[in-house]
């Protein structure tokens, strides 16, 4: 299953970014409709809930809107964006009472190697066994049942295909606090799977 790809940063999106910050409405217009789909696919990974996502896209380009002086241009606009994306839809799921918070200022170790597991691998192909509808709604199932915060972490880098120094930089983090995240997020993505899939084979899911 691959990833919508977010679409590219043209070099055209500093001229709109100046134009926007001039007070030219249409260019900010042409940057909403340029990124407004990638804002709203990523917070509705984070926040697996279509509802929420919506609320985060406008949100988010409010204010980017509100804040578009304070853009200096030294990030890619969309990192900028994804950036504002990203705290709001956290702040979305903290606001639920049925999910836990976790603290962007919260240090993890990397320790890789303390994270070894046995996790059980599938026999038979879960796409003969499973139609692509439900495997989709297996694996957002599993993609919910993370704490916010690897659940960013995995949107923004296995999803949105973003590098590890972009996610690093959209939240704040360490790189190697971005490693360790989303090591911890595929392992618990692969042991919330192994519910569906339990008889071993091949781990079709490989990507994880």
């Amino acid at each position: 299953m691959q990833p919508e790809l977010a679409p590219s940063n043209g070099t055209d999106d500093a001229g709109l970014v100046r134009r926007a910050q001039d007070g030219d409405p249409e260019a900010f217009a042409e940057l909403v409709a340029r990124y407004e789909k990638s804002i709203f696919r990523l917070a509705r990974n984070i926040t697996q809930n279509a509802e929420d996502a919506e609320d985060v896209l406008q949100e988010t380009f409010l204010k980017a809107y509100e804040h578009l002086d304070e853009f200096r241009g030294d990030s890619k606009f969309y990192t900028w964006l994804v950036r504002i994306a990203v705290n709001q839809a956290l702040m979305k799921l903290r606001k639920r009472k049925t999910d836990r918070s976790v603290s962007l200022d919260e240090t993890f170790d990397t320790g890789e190697d303390t994270l070894v597991r046995e996790i059980a691998v599938w026999a038979d192909d879960p796409e003969r066994l499973y139609s692509q509808d439900e495997l989709r709604q297996i694996l957002a199932s599993a993609i919910e049942s993370l704490p916010p915060i690897f659940r960013a972490v995995f949107a923004l880098r296995d999803i949105e295909e973003l590098s590890t120094e972009e996610t690093a930089q959209i939240l704040n983090l360490s790189v190697p606090a971005v490693k360790s995240r989303l090591l911890r997020a595929r392992l618990r993505l692969r042991e919330k799977l192994t519910r569906y899939f339990k008889r071993k084979g091949d781990d079709v899911f490989a990507y994880l």
